[in-house]
């Protein structure tokens, strides 16, 4: 047997979006090598000081094309999979990447003998009404079914720096004077730090968790949507009416949207329909342990986090002092 002090190389696909960065961060800490397989590295430079000196690489890669995807894993003793994307555009359709994407990694996975972990959503759902929850669930399945050892972890909505949830909403009250609240904003919500979901994935590749198992990732407390919007509104220090915007004109407004080229749109009707059922992790779940406990992680709260990085929507910045709203 040949002994080696070469750390083991992990690749991890969708390195540079939101939760792939924190995973990387998460991975360079305890030291492995990582190959950060993007669609364009040319942008993913800002990964490389997350490490040390040679620590991680950065490859192309497109899920849509196999070669590139199965190049990426040779070598790699564990694969990340945290490729996901909110509305489609052009040809990266969710059939395209969160449904033949992920198959397509899962079965380079196994070729390369590499273990897996793959980042879901909860909500996945095969025979969902949503495209987006649809192909979610087709992942799932393909993805055990190809590679039955697999981890899969379904995080609630996850915030953070740049997340696309907080940010949102305090960029829309800068300028507006009232906030939506999509079907009345009763639809609950279980907000996970991103932190969080970076370290489960990490702790997965560690192999401290069970493989073959889905786990459901979700913060210390359930919010309602407009819970999410009073606590944002109230860390920003702004006074905006939440007005109820039913799921009816809120789909024709994401249709609209939709047809504007160029331009992401602020809703879809597809996230309309996720936005009719609760987002917290399930009963069964937790019966089960299969949650952040499995992980060893205290979930971390959104107002412990939410300050650090919204302050600069406060209307003059990290000076303004709390209480005087605008």
């Amino acid at each position: 047997m040949t002994l080696s002090n070469v750390p083991p190389l992990v690749t991890v696909f969708g390195g540079s979006g939101f939760v792939g960065r924190h995973v990387v961060r998460a991975l360079a800490r305890r030291g492995y090598r990582i190959r950060v397989a993007v669609r364009r590295p040319d942008l993913a430079g800002f990964l490389l000081p997350l490490g040390n000196v040679g620590q991680i690489s950065l490859v192309q890669a497109n899920l849509r094309y196999r070669k590139s995807v199965d190049a990426a894993v040779q070598g790699a003793s564990h694969v990340v999979n945290c490729v996901g994307i909110l509305f489609e555009s052009g040809r990266n359709t969710f059939d395209a990447v969160q449904d033949f994407g992920a198959r397509a990694v899962a079965e380079a996975a196994r070729a390369a003998g590499a273990q897996l972990t793959h980042v879901s959503a909860i909500g996945a759902d095969a025979n969902s009404e949503s495209l987006y929850a649809r192909s979610k669930g087709r992942a799932e399945r393909s993805v055990l079914d190809i590679l039955p050892e697999a981890v899969i972890l379904r995080p609630s909505i996850v915030f953070g720096p740049e997340d696309q949830f907080f940010n949102k909403f305090a960029e829309m009250s800068r300028f507006a004077p009232a906030l939506p609240l999509i079907g009345g904003g009763e639809m609950a919500f279980q907000p996970v730090y991103v932190t969080d979901v970076a370290e489960a994935v990490a702790t997965s590749v560690d192999g401290k968790v069970a493989r073959g198992t889905i786990y459901e990732l979700g913060g210390p407390e359930v919010l309602t949507f407009r819970n999410c919007l009073e606590i944002m509104l109230k860390t920003i220090d702004r006074k905006r009416a939440l007005v109820p915007l039913p799921f009816g004109i809120a789909s024709l407004i994401g249709s609209i949207a939709s047809l504007i080229p160029f331009i992401k749109p602020p809703l879809t009707p597809d996230q309309v329909i996720l936005l009719r059922s609760d987002n917290i992790v399930s009963e069964a779940a937790r019966s089960e342990g299969r949650t952040l406990t499995a992980f060893g992680i205290e979930p971390t709260s959104v107002e412990a986090v939410l300050p650090s990085y919204v302050v600069h929507y406060r209307p003059q910045g990290q000076y303004t002092r709390s209480g005087n709203a605008a």
